[in-house]
């Protein structure tokens, strides 16, 4: 995912390096600056508005007096802000036009930053990056994010993949690579978008345990960082996950139950 971009600030008497692709938000209560972090943390510490938006750069939106909002955590602008992680934000109605006019020109400021990144260019270059997975009794493939023109995922392009992948998809894999999901599964589910978003764009490690209509297979999904603007994605078939008697009910029994289960 590349280098960390660091600010330091004082909280509770101690230094504190926080990764500024973490934070989701800052929010000032009077002199202190409460920095909201990605994996629910909270960071006080003594500051101005001015001064911690000085820090935190263009990749910040101030969306109320007291909140500053990062760009990329942003999923859709409503009657509130709604965050990739599905937080809710108020933010100054009468000025929407001009906040999402700031969001959509710093997003796209940020994607287009992406294809500057150092990946791979070839299939060639990427089964060579990823020759520990060609054999592999699992699928992996390495997918790269699709924005539209508002800076939002809106499907994936696999770049590559091993050879469990095409059987699991259903799919020849010289047909699944360079080829959009949606091009090949109509029916996708916004679900996976999310969640790939989130390793994309965050560098979150998410598991996904789901149904899948576009290929009718249960599937526990691992999707991970990889290059800047993409995710690899371990997928397993749960048919074929053995359940060990004596244990508790097997993931692939609870999920049929209806029991959806997510997990961050």
């Amino acid at each position: 995912m590349g280098t960390m971009d660091i600010i330091t600030v004082m909280s509770n008497r101690s230094e504190v390096n926080i990764d500024k692709g973490r934070i989701l938000y800052v929010e000032m209560h009077r002199n202190v600056a409460e920095i909201h972090l990605y994996n629910g943390n909270v960071v006080p510490t003594r500051n101005t508005m001015d001064k911690i938006s000085a820090q935190l750069g263009d990749n910040f939106v101030k969306v109320h007096r007291s909140l500053l909002v990062s760009v990329m955590a942003i999923h859709e602008v409503g009657d509130y802000l709604i965050l990739i992680n599905g937080e809710k934000l108020d933010y100054v109605k009468r000025k929407r036009k001009e906040i999402c006019s700031e969001i959509e020109s710093k997003q796209k400021a940020m994607i287009g930053a992406f294809s500057k990144q150092e990946c791979p260019a070839t299939y060639e270059e990427y089964r060579k990056h990823y020759s520990g997975f060609e054999s592999m009794p699992f699928a992996f493939a390495d997918i790269e994010m699709v924005f539209d023109d508002k800076s939002h995922a809106v499907d994936w392009i696999f770049r590559y993949g091993n050879r469990e992948l095409g059987k699991l998809e259903k799919f020849p894999l010289e047909k699944l690579i360079n080829s959009s999901f949606g091009s090949l599964f109509p029916n996708m589910d916004s679900k996976w978008l999310r969640n790939y978003e989130r390793s994309a764009i965050f560098g979150d490690i998410i598991e996904t345990m789901d149904y899948s209509p576009e290929i009718d297979t249960f599937l526990l999904v691992i999707s991970v960082p990889t290059f800047t603007g993409h995710c690899g994605c371990f997928l397993f078939d749960l048919n074929e996950i053995k359940h060990v008697e004596g244990s508790e009910e097997g993931i692939l029994e609870r999920l049929k139950k209806g029991q959806k289960l997510i997990h961050e």
